[in-house]
């Protein structure tokens, strides 16, 4: 596997602190898009958050910590999606990812749209045991198919399901019908947006973020999609929902998974970047190094 230089990877990290073999912390471009529904250009998420994350500050001021000197973060070259589709751009995903996993590597995939989210999800529920998918995401993407394709960004949740029955979903606000009975037939524990904001699991001194976090197993694998967050926040992505949640808000649960749970990998997806508007690609790229640090200065501590 070959990795950019500083000029091209995550950050802009030297060569010292960002080879594959030093590197615990492993980022995947995946420019995959083929099934956008509304807004194209999620193949662009990859190259774009990256590129911002170059003015990314390297130091956490809250975690007091510099990351990529204390673990090293490697860059892998984008994955080549050419001639690949639907479950064969999926398996190229999860094969590159289970190698990976095999070196013990912790892996942020970045997309692209978030049907490329299968591949990993499938190499981590086979690698981790009590295993939860915690889905952030303004839609359940529980369709069977969409369009008729059932490797649609619209059922990325739906072919997960089918390896691991362990989901929980944050922030949904956009579904269809059948979607919702799904869940209600399966069991799988949705926080809807309008559920949250209208304080149904604030009770007992508990908020909701503690409500998530009693739902979810020892180990957690996040994915992310982007529209989750109110498109005040988060304008460029293929399809943006109002009523959406917030930053501190999504921070706070964020630091109480990783204080009382292992998250072991995750992925960015459906950034769709907007000509002339650079503010949605950066706010991609730090909330990616954030959710790292997040993450990463937990384990550091409780190891120490």
């Amino acid at each position: 596997m070959k990795t950019l230089g500083k000029d091209k990877n995550f950050l802009s990290i030297p060569e010292e602190f960002s080879n594959l073999e030093k590197s615990k912390i492993v980022i995947i471009p995946a420019p995959y898009e083929h099934t956008t529904s509304y807004i194209k250009g999620t193949i662009l998420g990859p190259e774009k958050l990256i590129e911002a994350s170059h003015q990314v500050e390297l130091y956490d001021e809250e975690f007091d910590i510099e990351l990529y000197k204390t673990i090293g973060i490697a860059t892998l070259e984008p994955l080549d999606f050419t001639e690949l589709r639907d479950e064969k751009a999926v398996e190229l995903a999860y094969k590159i990812a289970l190698e990976l996993l095999k070196q013990d590597k912790f892996l942020v995939t970045i997309g692209g749209e978030h049907t490329i989210a299968i591949g990993p999800i499938k190499a981590y529920s086979e690698v981790y045991k009590n295993l939860t998918i915690l889905h952030f995401d303004a839609h359940s993407d529980l369709r069977d198919e969409y369009e008729g394709n059932k490797y649609s960004h619209a059922s990325a949740i739906a072919r997960a399901f089918e390896f691991n029955k362990n989901i929980v979903q944050v922030g949904i606000r956009a579904q269809d019908i059948s979607e919702a009975r799904f869940i209600k037939e399966n069991g799988i524990k949705t926080f809807y947006a309008w559920e949250i904001k209208s304080g149904k699991y604030n009770k007992d001194g508990k908020t909701w973020q503690d409500a998530v976090v009693d739902e979810l197993s020892e180990n957690v694998y996040i994915t992310f999609d982007l529209d989750y967050f109110d498109p005040s926040v988060m304008p460029a992505v293929g399809t943006p929902v109002p009523n959406g949640l917030y930053w501190d808000e999504t921070i706070e649960l964020l630091k109480k998974v990783a204080d009382s749970k292992n998250i072991v990998g995750f992925d960015i997806v459906e950034l769709c970047p907007l000509p002339g508007l650079e503010y949605p690609n950066f706010i991609s790229a730090f909330f990616t190094n954030k959710l790292l640090n997040i993450i990463f200065a937990n384990k550091i501590k409780n190891s120490n």
